[in-house]
């Protein structure tokens, strides 16, 4: 399959990547053409525009925010003037469902298959093909887009044929996710100004009630306070919690635990841990008993 894949951060490279080992042809495109030379050594074709990595059969969108999806999207060499009839957008990204309705119907006006097919996992997952993919548009588009997904993850969802759905899923797993983080560090500051070992406080914690991958993953980097390189960073947690607050205004859903998810993303940037992974949200409960700032 001929494949345009257009974002390459630490998540898009790997997820690129891994098409490439299937077999897929790939174009890839960055913004910062520096990322798209390791994808090239590994038999990629480097795109000189969006719309040079629009020629295929699909296109993959894994972008940080909506303004990156719509500028590539609706850009005057975008992905709507660049992409051939019947062709397929794919976006990974995590985006509003306002954007993923808007992005619907222009492709759909433009004859083009719009799938909304945003990802569960952090890079290591990504890399090692691991993937949680949650899928939503017109079935033959999904069935297109399918190899795609079963080169990249471990397990497809498919939630319905509206796309929107698929990015309200992805926005409301990832509420919950800032919701643990928060929890496991308040109760971590608790046990661990006691003097309890948090390390030996967590595998209590996985041993017993907790065996859940989002508790070992995020529990073990809380324990080490390893906050950098960011996985996922702390910015992008924000971003995701005021999208999950928007949506519920939307549809008329109180969500108070993400109104207190966003002030305490807002207090990490605003103390400078913007760039650190967001799982340093969680840190924030020890810091403010008397240890020491996130870093």
């Amino acid at each position: 399959m001929r494949i345009g894949f257009i974002g390459l951060g630490n998540m898009g490279a790997a997820m690129a990547a891994n098409l490439l080992k299937a077999g897929h042809e790939v174009t890839a495109y960055n913004r910062s053409a520096d990322k798209v030379a390791p994808l090239v050594a590994q038999g990629a074709r480097a795109a000189t525009s969006v719309a040079d990595a629009c020629q295929g059969d699909i296109v993959i969108t894994m972008l940080a925010n909506d303004d990156a999806v719509e500028a590539v999207t609706f850009g005057a060499d975008g992905i709507l003037a660049g992409l051939s009839a019947g062709a397929v957008h794919v976006s990974s990204s995590t985006i509003s469902v306002a954007l993923a309705e808007r992005l619907t119907a222009a492709h759909s006006e433009a004859g083009h298959g719009f799938v909304s097919a945003p990802v569960f996992g952090r890079p290591e997952a990504a890399a090692a093909a691991k993937l949680f993919v949650v899928a939503a548009g017109k079935s033959a588009a999904v069935a297109t887009a399918s190899p795609i997904f079963d080169a990249i993850g471990q397990r497809t969802f498919v939630v319905g044929e509206a796309p929107e759905a698929a990015s309200l899923v992805k926005i409301s797993g990832n509420f919950l996710i800032a919701s643990v983080i928060e929890s496991l560090g308040e109760a971590m500051a608790l046990v661990g100004k006691a003097g309890v070992d948090k390390q030996q406080y967590l595998e209590l914690l996985t041993s017993t009630l907790f065996d859940a991958p989002v508790y070992r993953t995020y529990g073990g980097l809380l324990a080490r306070e390893t906050f950098t390189p960011a996985g996922f960073a702390a910015t992008l947690g924000l971003k995701d919690v005021k999208l999950a607050l928007s949506a519920g205004e939307q549809l008329q859903v109180p969500l108070p635990v993400a109104s207190l998810l966003r002030d305490r993303f807002l207090t990490l940037l605003a103390t400078g841990g913007g760039d650190l992974d967001w799982s340093a949200v969680g840190a924030l409960s020890a810091w403010e008993a008397g240890g020491k700032p996130p870093a």
